[in-house]
Order: C-alpha cells, then sequence, then structure tokens
C-alpha cells in the first residue's frame, strides 16, 4: 500500500469517528429518565384557563358582573330569596343567589337580540315590529328562567321523594342490625346515590364537625321543602327527644312510605286517561276520520261531478 493510500484511508477513518462521536447521543441516566418522567411543568396561567370548559372561562364572568350590578342597585332580599330557590334546585350550575340574578340579565339580552333578529327577519326589514320584538324578547328571556328554575324544583322534589323510600329501608335495616342512626345514615350514604344522599351527605358532614343532629336534619327538611321527607325527619327529631326507639319509628315509617307511593301511583295511573284523551283527540281521531271517510267522500264528490 503505498503512503499516498494510507494516508487517504487514516483521514476517512478519522473523519467517520469524529462524525459518529458528534452524532451520538450519550445514554442518559436512568435515575434522571425517572426524574423527568415524575417531575411534573407547571402550566402558565394561560394554559390553565384554556383547560376550563368554555362556560367556566367565558359566561361566568359575564354573569358575576352583571350579577353585581343588579346587587349594587338592590338590596340583598332579592338575592336571598333567590339563593333560598336555588338551593331548593341543589345549586344548578354551582350558581348561587347573585350569580342568578346576572343569568337572568343575560337571558334577557340574548332573548331580546334573538327575537329582534328573527322579527326583523320575517317582516322584511321592519324596524318598528322588530324594536316591539325586542322587548318581548327581552322579557321571555328574563321570565324564563324563573319559570326553568320553577321545574328544576319541582323535579328535584319529585326525586327527593321517590328516592326517600328506598333510603329509608336501607335506613332501617341498617339501625336494626345494631348501627346506630349515624352509622346507618353513612351507610345510606356509602350504597345510595341521588339528591336525597346528598342532603343526607351534608346534614352528616355537619354533625360530625359538632352541629347537633337535629338541627342539621331540619335544615334537610328545608331544603327539600317536600311533605314526605318533613314528615320523616320529625318523626326521627321526636323519637330522639321523646327516647324513643329509632328502628321502631323507622319501621313504622317506611310502612307509611310504601302506602303513600302506592297511593300516589293509583292516582297517577287514574290520571292517565284523562292525560291520553287529548293526544288521542288530537292526533289519533283525525287520522281514523281520514281513513274511515276518504273513500266516502272521494265517491261523493265523483257523483256529484265536481
Amino acid at each position: 500500500m503505498t503512503p499516498e493510500i494510507l494516508i487517504a484511508v487514516l483521514a476517512a477513518g478519522a473523519v467517520l469517528l469524529i462524525t459518529y462521536g458528534v452524532a451520538a447521543r450519550p445514554s442518559e441516566d436512568a435515575v434522571q429518565a425517572r426524574l423527568s418522567q415524575l417531575v411534573v411543568t407547571p402550566k402558565s396561567l394561560e394554559e390553565m384557563e384554556l383547560d376550563q370548559p368554555f362556560y367556566e372561562r367565558s359566561v361566568k364572568p359575564i354573569i358575576r358582573r352583571l350579577s353585581k350590578i343588579r346587587q349594587a342597585r338592590e338590596g340583598g332580599g332579592m338575592v336571598e330569596r333567590t339563593d333560598l330557590r336555588l338551593q331548593k334546585a341543589g345549586y344548578p350550575g354551582g350558581l348561587r343567589g347573585a350569580d342568578w340574578i346576572g343569568v337572568k340579565f343575560l337571558s334577557a339580552f340574548v332573548g331580546a337580540i334573538v327575537v329582534f333578529l328573527l322579527v326583523l327577519l320575517f317582516t322584511g326589514g321592519n324596524f318598528g315590529v322588530a324594536f316591539l320584538g325586542l322587548a318581548v324578547g327581552g322579557m321571555i328571556g328574563f321570565v324564563g328562567t324563573e319559570f326553568w328554575l320553577g321545574r328544576r324544583i319541582r323535579a328535584r322534589g319529585n326525586e327527593l321523594v321517590l328516592q326517600l323510600p328506598d333510603a329509608l329501608d336501607l335506613l332501617t335495616i341498617s339501625v336494626e342490625a345494631g348501627l346506630g342512626f349515624d352509622a346507618a345514615l353513612a351507610k345510606v350514604v356509602e350504597k345510595m346515590e341521588g339528591p336525597l344522599v346528598d342532603e343526607f351527605r351534608q346534614a352528616l358532614a355537619e354533625v360530625r364537625m359538632g352541629r347537633p343532629r337535629r338541627e342539621a336534619l331540619r335544615d334537610v327538611a328545608s331544603r327539600a321543602d317536600q311533605q314526605p321527607i318533613t314528615n320523616f325527619i320529625g318523626a326521627i327529631v321526636q323519637a330522639e327527644q321523646l327516647g324513643v326507639p329509632i328502628a321502631k319509628v323507622l319501621q313504622i315509617q317506611s310502612q307509611q312510605l310504601r302506602i303513600e307511593r302506592r297511593q300516589r301511583a293509583e292516582e297517577a295511573a287514574a290520571k292517565a286517561p284523562v292525560k291520553m284523551l287529548f293526544p288521542m283527540v288530537g292526533c289519533i281521531f283525525p287520522t281514523i276520520f281520514i281513513v274511515i271517510l276518504g273513500p266516502a267522500v272521494v265517491t261523493v264528490i265523483r257523483g256529484v261531478g265536481i
């Protein structure tokens, strides 16, 4: 091998070694790799805001600003009354009294704009009628939230009443098995779900924090605002005051609730024919008349020659 070829081979080998040394990545330490997996990079405020739902980052701030404006103009009486209604509805969306007032104003604004644009579209640009629709839409949006809240309160009240017999059965079984009332209530909270269980969970947490049990249960009755639950809570409080065994009271209440549930089912069954009458008259009977009388009408028309 000539010296020129030997020098060329050595130069090529040196270039390859240098290139491999530069391109090759040193192996990462196993401990450092594990720590890099465990360490979570903190998010910026912008990233935390973008991770929130659209309602939380856009709609709720507007609601709070509107509620502050309304609250500044009026006293707290309206806010307290609204908060009581929201409490009976289970605080939908986590909204409080002041927030709900903001929701009403936002709903009135959206309703006014929507009705204004619809009237403007269907009347061919008649601004006089459109401005009247603006007022009507705002009123509909403002009052419609109250109708929705009322329906939410009634629906939650029905759920509370329907869930009470099952919760009371489990409570009775737990007490008869030897558990105390608080432990039996904790068992109900553990095994069941629903609005009534949420109320019992809140009452149980208040009792554990040192509040008297009768006051916590009375608050449950006031929040539920349903006669069967009020009767049940009243019987429990009275049994505690008089020293009557809780198991006997729970057994009597459970039997009474079963009777009331059967009576409500019979009442609903008795109302069913009356409720079915209107759909039948409005939807089924016209179709039957068309099927029965249609051929006769066609025959008469052909016979008359119309």
